[in-house]
């Protein structure tokens, strides 16, 4: 890198790291590295903030949020965690009708989950294929 963009970088450092070319040079690559390594943390940090989000909003109406996250795969809902995070936060009724939803469509799949188990229980054990076929026949 030119000395002068190295300079201009290390404007406002403190110390020699300001105007010596050889330790500013040293003290810029660190800061861009420092700079890239925070980049990648930001996002990590964020998804962190809308997962605790999501799971105290969803543990008000008595869900964990891994059920809560499996039961909107489940009812087809497409909405990424930073939209459920500001649902959430700033429409707590749009959110609390979510839930409602997520959670009547976990309790059908458990509900048809167990009534499958009761249908294959008196049939004798068979391969993975065989047992899928009869789950399919037991669904309909």
């Amino acid at each position: 890198m030119n000395v002068d963009k190295v300079l201009k970088f290390a404007k406002g450092f403190r110390g020699r790291a300001k105007n010596c070319k050889s330790i500013a040079r040293e003290r810029v690559d660190k800061a861009l590295q420092y700079a890239y390594i925070s980049r990648k943390l930001k996002k990590r940090q964020f998804r962190s903030l809308w997962i605790q989000r999501i799971n105290a909003s969803s543990s008000q109406y008595d869900m964990k949020y891994s059920e809560f996250i499996h039961g909107c795969q489940l009812a087809n809902v497409r909405l990424d965690r930073k939209v459920l995070s500001e649902l959430a936060v700033n429409e707590p009724y749009s959110f609390r009708a979510l839930t409602y939803h997520v959670q009547q469509v976990v309790d059908s799949v458990r509900g048809g989950v167990a009534q499958t188990i009761k249908v294959l229980s008196g049939s004798p054990p068979v391969g993975a294929g065989a047992v899928a076929a009869q789950m399919a026949r037991a669904k309909q």
